[in-house]
């Protein structure tokens, strides 16, 4: 499949997600019961230091359930959008942290950000949560097209596991994918964990 056929399919599942997503019913309910299953995973279990996506729009809610994270004693990390257009992570203590920004997405205070001790590298991670326009069930992943999530992935450990949340309805029978893009180990709904391709050989 050429590169502008794919650009082509992927703005159409795109579109089609989004409208799925909107329409999705019982955002808050499904969203808890998702969130609820990434963190009965044997991964999360395991991990010391969690990245949580901080939800926008209508993605799968996590702002619901950040606190309950941070009262677990891991180290929870979540990522904001720098002006570069790049994801830099932030090591959350508390919910007072955050804030509104520009586009009324809730993200780590700008008096905060360029603390030391709040600045996290991506190989610290120990477990990954994304988020996502659509999937399928091989662990592809499509996000809005325009690299942020990409460009933090590839330089996450090859060890530490990468966890999409979505609902249902944003799951397809086939997004198609490029050589750079990056498969999931786990994709998490409201009805199944599905386990994905991952970052190992068999993905190419």
């Amino acid at each position: 499949m050429s590169t502008d056929s794919i650009r082509e399919r992927k703005d159409a599942l795109r579109k089609q997600a989004h409208a799925n997503r909107n329409a999705q019913e019982n955002k808050d309910e499904l969203s808890r019961r998702i969130v609820g299953a990434f963190m009965s995973l044997p991964e999360y279990a395991e991990a010391d230091t969690v990245m949580f996506y901080i939800d926008v729009r209508s993605e799968v809610r996590t702002r619901n359930d950040l606190e309950l994270a941070l009262q677990s004693g891991k180290t929870i990390i979540v990522p904001w959008c720098n002006a570069d257009g790049e994801l830099e992570l932030f090591r959350l203590s508390s919910m007072d942290e955050l804030e509104l920004g520009m586009y009324r997405i809730l993200e780590p205070k700008v008096e905060l950000r360029g603390l030391p001790e709040k600045q996290v590298d991506v190989q610290e991670l120990d477990l990954i949560m994304v988020p996502g326009v659509a999937f399928d069930r091989r662990g592809a992943r499509m996000g809005h097209g325009k690299g942020y999530y990409d460009k933090l992935l590839q330089h996450a450990r090859l060890n530490t596991p990468l966890v999409a949340l979505a609902f249902e309805c944003q799951l397809f029978e086939e997004i198609p994918v490029a050589e750079h893009d990056i498969f999931m180990d786990r994709i998490i709904t409201e009805d199944h964990v599905y386990q994905g391709r991952g970052r190992g050989p068999s993905q190419h």
